[in-house]
């Protein structure tokens, strides 16, 4: 069962999904024109599992929103700003991924880089422009991930709660075709990231049922605004 994450030097989910994306082979991230919304999703849905957040409904509209738990703020500075955005009235999903997902990728990516997991260094293009490349870094800890969430996705592994997240995440950005050669993509793959999508984890997460329903919630809600933002 996943803890509550109050130890800033403690990966986040955020954090994990962005290593997760990055591609070492060509030194990038995967899916840069949706990453803020799903780095923003990470974020919500690690408040939500570690009952910093929860969802209600907007009167006769019935529009999902999100609101903080009074006096229950997160200890990660990383999460607090998307908590502090919730605190003074309960928010539409798609407007906290939009407030707070921009913010998010120089952070998380430095974190990573004091972490060792990824390398960064700067150098001229033809000694003149100023250009910056990532490497993997000595920590190896992308490979214990991506295991995990292969396990997960390829060999039906029962996740725990933050791979099955991870997983979700993974699959809500749309970049898993571009993970061939790691996971592989096909039809069983395919079923089985959607249904981490829509919330199925397994035994291990049914005694988080609720903290479940609302990151799972916003999963789906980082699978549509990453759609929408993808066919723009």
């Amino acid at each position: 069962m996943m803890t509550t994450n109050t130890d800033p030097g403690a990966p986040t989910l955020a954090e994990d999904l962005l290593l997760l994306l990055f591609q070492p082979r060509h030194g990038t991230i995967a899916g840069e024109g949706t990453l803020f919304y799903v780095l923003a999703g990470a974020v919500l849905a690690e408040l939500g599992l570690d009952g910093n957040v929860e969802t209600d409904t907007a009167g006769a509209t019935g529009a999902l929103r999100i609101r903080a738990v009074a006096d229950h703020p997160p200890g990660d500075p990383l999460l607090r700003p998307a908590w502090d955005y919730v605190t003074d009235k309960p928010r539409g999903v798609q407007t906290v991924l939009a407030a707070v997902g921009p913010a998010l990728r120089s952070p998380v990516l430095e974190r990573l880089e004091d972490r060792g997991d990824i390398a960064r260094t700067s150098r001229k293009l033809l000694g003149l422009i100023d250009t910056t490349s990532l490497a993997p870094g000595p920590s190896g800890r992308r490979d214990e991930l991506m295991a995990g969430v292969r396990a997960v996705l390829v060999d039906g592994a029962q996740p725990d709660v933050r791979t099955a997240a991870l997983a979700a995440l993974l699959s809500g950005s749309g970049t898993l075709p571009q993970f061939d050669r790691e996971i592989g993509w096909n039809s069983a793959v395919i079923t089985r990231a959607k249904e981490l999508e829509q919330g199925n984890w397994g035994a291990d997460a049914a005694a988080q049922a609720v903290a479940r329903t609302v990151a799972a919630t916003i999963v789906n809600n980082v699978v549509v605004a990453a759609a929408v933002a993808g066919r723009a």
